[in-house]
């Protein structure tokens, strides 16, 4: 789960009337959440994917468990709001597509009460960044990273360097005749450092060792070896120092040095967030394209043909990716953190309460999604369909993903590379495009055979 905390305007009930009681789990309800969704959400592991997790719940269809109790819980309570007992305390669980416009559209900002280790989790590897600041200053380091990230650009200012790095990393995944995602992750991974730190990180394998074991412990929310991590952490901001003081201007650690800095923010307190949203993002979420259009030959000869003549936004491959990001979001839960008293349907909520958006669940729901279960990238080419809160795999409003669009520009490039020469084929696991489409991927085991056109 990625925690944004947010907050909403107070209002009363009609006529002064006091509130409603909350709709509460019971106990057998909350217990039934907590084995089925939460717990599950946690063990898969929230900022370094357990890929064995990953691959037993894609056996045994885990999320058929956690939609099954959403959906019992949504009808039960008639899509009110619904207060659960999580792991880490109540959390309001919302259901009915008003609510989550509300939820989109209200302003990010962070509680001020907030204990120093409420953001463990994260501080482990972002001492310095957006989502761990409060305040003003989150506010200012959110707008240096919206800055450095060019988020309300569909083309990045800096996409000629971008689609050549990609373009340069694409030709190894084609060397031989089968494509692998583990071929596909070590792409994106120095993709990653190349467009963050610039080409000398390249082969900086240790750098990608360091990042990928503080990633591994803040799974424990920050509890497993903290000094030891903190420790580690000191050795990647100096070495992503090194690598700023001679980066090349394109790269997103020299725009942060350039951009406007208030005095006391870091500009370079997100890199190691820049660099987990494509090492660890990017990769799974292209090698789950391949897999889907292999598996739909219609939609690859279409992507095909935008790879031909499309670019650099290339609309029919970006809907490809859009649409692989919804039936497999990255972060299938979305929280935020009320800053004060709120009301949801009359109800009151205290400042300090969770409110949880069960993104994955909304997005495959045949009730508000049509074809829900079904890979179809047409619908991400229809009007204001990148602004439909029922399908937001990167979030709405104030709390969107800055790094969206930089996300996609480069998923649907390397996508393109991969296309331009060859056909895909013979995908594992194999999809049965005849029925709902599996809730899980195992994306470590994805096999590809790659035909030269």
């Amino acid at each position: 789960m990625t925690t944004l905390p947010t907050a909403a305007p107070h209002t009363t009930g009609q006529g002064g009337a006091a509130p409603a009681p909350p709709v509460r789990a019971g106990r057998a309800e909350t217990a039934r959440f907590v084995a089925t969704h939460t717990l599950p959400a946690f063990v898969r592991g929230l900022a370094s994917v357990r890929h064995p997790v990953v691959s037993l719940y894609a056996k045994v269809n885990q999320s058929s468990w956690s939609n099954a109790t959403l959906r019992a819980m949504k009808r039960k309570h008639g899509g009110a709001p619904v207060l659960v007992r999580g792991l880490s305390g109540d959390m309001l669980v919302l259901f009915e597509q008003s609510d989550i416009r509300r939820f989109f559209e209200e302003p990010v900002m962070t509680l001020a009460m907030d204990p120093p280790d409420k953001y463990d989790a994260l501080s482990v590897f972002e001492p310095n960044g957006v989502i761990c600041s409060r305040g003003a200053r989150r506010e200012e380091r959110r707008d240096l990273n919206d800055e450095v990230l060019a988020w309300h650009e569909p083309v990045h200012p800096d996409c000629t360097d971008y689609l050549r790095i990609v373009a340069e990393e694409s030709r190894a995944l084609t060397a031989s005749g089968t494509l692998g995602s583990a071929a596909v992750v070590a792409a994106a991974s120095r993709l990653s450092r190349r467009i963050v730190l610039g080409d000398r990180a390249a082969d900086d394998g240790e750098l990608a060792g360091w990042l990928g074991l503080l990633r591994r412990r803040s799974n424990w929310m920050g509890k497993a070896r903290p000094r030891e991590s903190k420790a580690l952490y000191a050795k990647v901001e100096a070495r992503v120092a090194e690598y700023a003081a001679t980066a090349p201007a394109h790269t997103l650690v020299a725009r942060a040095l350039a951009a406007p800095s208030p005095e006391g923010t870091d500009p370079l307190g997100q890199t190691h967030h820049w660099l987990l949203a494509v090492d660890a993002g990017v990769g799974g979420i292209i090698a789950r394209t391949l897999l889907l259009l292999a598996a739909h030959p219609a939609e690859q000869e279409a992507a095909y043909d935008d790879a031909l003549t499309g670019g650099p936004v290339f609309p029919r491959l970006r809907a490809c990716v859009q649409e692989t990001v919804r039936l497999y979001p990255v972060v299938p839960d979305l929280v935020r953190v009320t800053r004060e008293e709120t009301e949801w349907r009359g109800v009151r909520q205290p400042a300090g309460t969770a409110v949880l958006v069960p993104i994955g669940f909304h997005q495959r729901d045949p009730e508000a999604v049509p074809g829900a279960q079904l890979f179809v990238p047409a619908r991400w080419l229809k009007p204001d369909a990148d602004r439909d809160t029922t399908m937001a795999p990167f979030g709405q409003g104030p709390g969107r993903c800055p790094g969206d669009q930089l996300g996609l520009l480069l998923g649907s490039a390397l996508c393109a590379e991969v296309l331009r020469g060859h056909r895909l084929t013979g995908g594992h696991p194999v999809l049965d495009t005849g029925r709902p489409l599996p809730g899980v991927l195992d994306t470590g085991r994805i096999r590809l055979r790659l035909t030269p056109r």
